[in-house]
């Protein structure tokens, strides 16, 4: 299910933002963006969104305003006194002469400064983690928001199957009677003489394979049993797709036994919304 959630704030003298999105998918892919001061935080943040965003193409963006990270440097005095001997001794020697700015050339050596890299601390990635759970907390907002217009339209839809569903089993009702006297006059007309008792048993035969009751009480079950489940409080995204192939089943099956041109207009209409219907199930949780 699409979804968006955003927030932002001052945490430790940084400005932190913080934005979740997603896009429809059939299993939870999740991307987790932080700066390098929250790395060794990121395994935990992945974890927890994960259980939170459930489903679809998510992304999880951490952003700090302050791109380049506090730094401390020091030196270390010992080791530049030592240098600067060493290399004073070395000139007075070598170029007595010469006038040379030792200093300078000793604070470019190894080891004479050392920088450390500022990491955040449990205080400050609390913070961080009530930003992110705002964030969410928007995000699934916006997923609630999305979810009821969503609800809304499978609801028509599948009511509109169940329309159509109707006016199939109006149309149905004499088709037996119609094909039987439809074959009676074939008959007629090609002036054959055939055995009525062998006729009426091949034609029972031939009326059983047409006959699509079964097909629409499994739809009309179907149907009933999708909006139940769609009115369901827990993730029900997987079931509803599972029950949209089985009505998909029935419709085909009642198509290819009709042998009835407004019939398969029906179904025609059916499948139709049948494929919005799997399209739209795709968004559910």
């Amino acid at each position: 299910m699409t979804g968006f959630g955003r927030a932002e704030g001052v945490v430790k003298e940084r400005k932190v933002t913080v934005e979740v999105r997603s896009l429809n998918s059939k299993q939870l892919d999740l991307l987790v963006k932080v700066p390098g001061l929250y790395k060794d935080r990121e395994a935990e943040l992945r974890q927890w969104a994960g259980e939170q965003l459930v489903r679809g193409k998510a992304e999880l963006v951490v952003h700090c305003e302050q791109q380049q990270l506090a730094k401390r440097t020091s030196f270390d005095k010992a080791l530049i006194q030592a240098y600067f001997q060493e290399l004073s001794t070395i000139a007075a020697e070598v170029a007595p002469g010469e006038r040379t700015d030792i200093l300078a050339q000793v604070l470019r050596l190894p080891d004479v400064v050392s920088t450390t890299s500022d990491r955040a601390d449990d205080e400050e990635w609390k913070g961080v983690l009530s930003l992110v759970r705002q964030a969410v907390q928007a995000f699934d907002q916006f997923r609630g928001s999305e979810g009821g217009r969503l609800e809304q339209e499978l609801s028509q839809r599948v009511a509109l199957i169940g329309q159509l569903l109707t006016e199939a089993e109006s149309l149905d009702q004499g088709r037996a009677d119609r094909t039987r006297e439809k074959l009676r006059a074939r008959l007629a007309d090609l002036q054959l003489n055939v055995d009525q008792d062998r006729f009426e048993q091949e034609l029972v035969y031939y009326l059983e394979k047409l006959d699509i009751t079964e097909e629409r009480v499994r739809l009309r079950s179907h149907c009933t049993y999708f909006m139940e489940t769609l009115q369901a409080d827990d993730q029900q995204g997987r079931k509803l797709g599972f029950i949209a192939q089985e009505m998909g089943r029935e419709i085909n099956t009642l198509g290819s036994k009709a042998n009835d041109a407004a019939v398969q207009r029906l179904v025609v209409r059916m499948k139709d919304e049948l494929e919005k219907i799997k399209e739209q199930v795709l968004n559910v949780l």
